[in-house]
């Protein structure tokens, strides 16, 4: 996916990919279309919706880390422009959206990523650097095994023997 056509819950997911200093778990709420994340970001704790597509509020953990931001006016089609560097990001990384903070996401992503991300990865997920691994729940056959016990009624802690 090309991320200059990233917007709403994907450009939403990739912000999120993007703050692995930041972000520890991805996961999805209202029926898988709103994400929301676990972290903690310089001493602020973060569980919930994460909307930066729609919210100043989440997209200010990326304008923060901004080291070098340029913006410029509309094109004449009505599309935002900025030039920006990033703390951490590759290189200088131009972006361009309905809005400035569309283009701003949008370079921040590509500042990590580059030019093309993957489809959305719809499941919950932790972030390790810039990796992510599943976080699924345990299927059957997994570790936990009770031991039968003849003598012994359920709830029955038994002590050992003498």
């Amino acid at each position: 996916m090309n991320v200059a056509d990233l917007n709403g819950m994907a450009l939403d997911y990739w912000v999120a990919r993007s703050l692995h200093d930041f972000v520890r778990e991805i996961y999805f709420t209202d029926s898988g279309e709103t994400v929301a994340i676990r972290g903690n970001d310089r001493g602020r704790p973060w569980d919930g919706r994460f909307t930066p597509s729609t919210s100043w509020e989440a997209a200010a953990a990326v304008l923060e880390r901004a080291q070098r931001l340029e913006v410029r006016e509309r094109t004449e089609r009505g599309a935002a422009h900025c030039v920006a560097e990033f703390q951490g990001g590759h290189r200088t990384v131009e972006g361009r959206g309905d809005s400035l903070q569309v283009a701003l996401l949008r370079a921040f992503v590509e500042s990590r990523f580059g030019d093309s991300v993957d489809d959305v990865l719809r499941q919950p997920q932790t972030l390790q650097g810039d990796r992510v691994h599943p976080i699924g729940e345990q299927t059957e056959g997994g570790s936990f095994v009770d031991v039968p016990s003849p003598d012994g009624q359920i709830g029955d802690i038994q002590s050992p023997p003498r």
